[in-house]
Parts: structure tokens; sequence; C-alpha cells
């Protein structure tokens, strides 16, 4: 049954969804999306890092995307003025990728893939290692989930709860350095972001309690992932883009039908 194309490339996409619906609530939650930025741009540079030694380009995405995640998180409880720090971090970490992975023999033609995806070529192996993060970061984020919200509702609160803001800060790095490392083959570095933020941003404006929204933004991904991959099929356009395509039209119904009930 996997042997057919278009069923490997939903079942990714369903895949994707899971991870970034709920992580993609506290990117919004907590302000991230530079931070998410940040960590899928370094993507690239896993991937030259991959190729120069060797490694599957999903350990080599894994590995730098982490360190991305860790430095920015590190950075972020010293004060740093992040907005400024994660717009250098981000597009450093491109362009430093793209010159690395420019100086590995018969990738350029691959370029492409990387950074906006190639859905349609997942393979077996491929759709057990995006299905297997997720679970990890669906799981990371069910055992510490009451601890998230409230540090990510107030430090303070959860401090005097017994909590520690940077153990929950290390979680959401974690868990956003797999949800990386699974995107990069479905949507690519450049697009990996946007499934984190557009179907939790619309989900917000539906949701009246952080558990429907995180239910909410991974139904509209996983409705991105099957609309764009339709859209992809009929008008032979680049699936990654059409994905985020999708996301991006249902995130502006969904703003006009609240705009319309607010009215």
């Amino acid at each position: 049954m996997l042997d057919d194309f278009l069923l490997r490339a939903s079942l990714a996409g369903l895949g994707l969804a899971l991870a970034t619906g709920p992580l993609g609530s506290f990117v919004i939650w907590r302000r991230m999306a530079y931070f998410g930025d940040a960590t899928s741009h370094a993507a690239i540079l896993g991937v030259a890092l991959a190729l120069a030694l060797h490694l599957p380009v999903a350990a080599g995405t894994l590995i730098v995307a982490l360190a991305m995640a860790t430095t920015v998180s590190t950075l972020a409880a010293k004060g740093w003025a992040m907005d400024t720090t994660l717009g250098v971090l981000a597009h450093a970490a491109l362009a430093f990728g793209l010159v690395a992975i420019s100086y590995v023999p018969g990738v350029r033609a691959d370029l492409q893939s990387y950074l906006f995806g190639d859905i349609l070529a997942v393979s077996k192996a491929d759709l057990g290692f995006v299905w297997g993060g997720a679970a990890l970061v669906l799981g990371l984020l069910a055992w510490r989930w009451q601890a998230l919200l409230t540090a990510t509702l107030n430090e303070d609160l959860a401090h005097a709860s017994g909590l520690n803001p940077n153990r929950e800060r290390l979680v959401l790095t974690l868990a956003l350095a797999l949800t990386v490392a699974v995107a990069l083959k479905i949507v690519g570095a450049l697009l990996i972001a946007a499934m984190l933020i557009i179907p939790a941003a619309a989900a917000r404006g539906l949701a009246r309690t952080p558990e429907a929204m995180a239910v909410l933004a991974t139904v509209i991904g996983a409705a991105a992932a099957l609309g764009g991959l339709q859209l992809s099929l009929w008008q032979d356009t680049p699936a990654g883009p059409s994905i985020v395509t999708a996301a991006a039209l249902i995130f502006a119904v969904v703003a006009v039908l609240a705009r319309r009930q607010r009215g």
C-alpha cells in the first residue's frame, strides 16, 4: 500500500501536522516566530555537515538545529535583545549553510528540495522518521503540557509553583529541533516556520482553550497538507510552497469569518 507515492506524501503531511500543530501553538503564545526561523534556517547548515561527513541528512539537520535552538534559548535566558540577535542568527545560518553546501560536489541540483521540500519523493524510511519524530514531539509536549502552559503564562508563577522555566524552555527547544528535522524533507528549510505559525495563528481565532487551539492547529495543518498536495497535482506547482499557500488561504478565510462575527 505504501508503494503509492501520493499516499506516502499524504501520510508525511499528516505526520508533520501532528508535530507542528501543538508546537506552533507555543510558538504563537511565546512569540517565538524568529526563534523558529533561526532554527529552521540552520537546517541548511546541517545538510551541508551531513553531506560532508557522509551522515544521514536527518542526523546532520537535527544536530545543527538542536545546537542553534540551544544557543538561541541560552541567549534569551541571558536577556539579549532577541529580535536583532535572532534576525542575525537566522540569516547568517542560512547564508553559511548555502555557502557550505556549495562546496559539496553534486548537491547544487538538489538545493531547491532542501530549501522548499520534496514531499512527493518521501520514501518509506522517510515516513517512519517523520512519524517517529512527530510522536517524540507529541510525547514531550504531552509530558510537560501543564508545566509549559504555566511557564508560558507567567514565569514568576512557574517559580512559585516549583517549576523551572529554563527547563520548560529546553523542552520546547528539543521539540523545535526535532520538528525542523522532521519537516525538512516535506516543506524545506525556508517554509518550516510557516507551518508552525500559520495553522496555529488560524486556530487562535477559533479556539477558546489552549488544548482546543492545539487540536485545531493540527487539523488546519493536516487540511493544508492535503489541500496543498491536491493543488500541486492539479496545477503542477511545487508541493511544499503549495502546502503553505493552502495554510495561508485557510488563515485568510478564518480571519474574515472571525471579523464578520465580531462585527
